[in-house]
């Protein structure tokens, strides 16, 4: 029997600029070596290049691309 309590589920906090959840998570995928900023660079690159081409919504884009590279139950 442990003596330590159950740790506490933590919530993943919003990234700074699309105050997003999922944005945050993707980050944290990318990161490498604890270089969170380059991280946060490589990605905002990224979505204001799908931005300009699609001319939609980006978020709704990664939203969409996470949905259908997870495995469904």
């Amino acid at each position: 029997m442990s003596r330590r309590g159950t740790a506490e589920k933590r919530t993943a906090k919003s990234d700074p600029i699309f105050r997003n959840r999922l944005v945050n998570m993707v980050v944290s995928r990318i990161m490498k070596d604890g270089k969170k900023s380059l991280a946060y660079q490589i990605l905002y690159r990224a979505v204001k290049k799908i931005q300009q081409k699609t001319e939609t919504n980006p978020l709704l884009n990664l939203r969409q691309a996470i949905h259908r590279v997870t495995p469904s139950d």
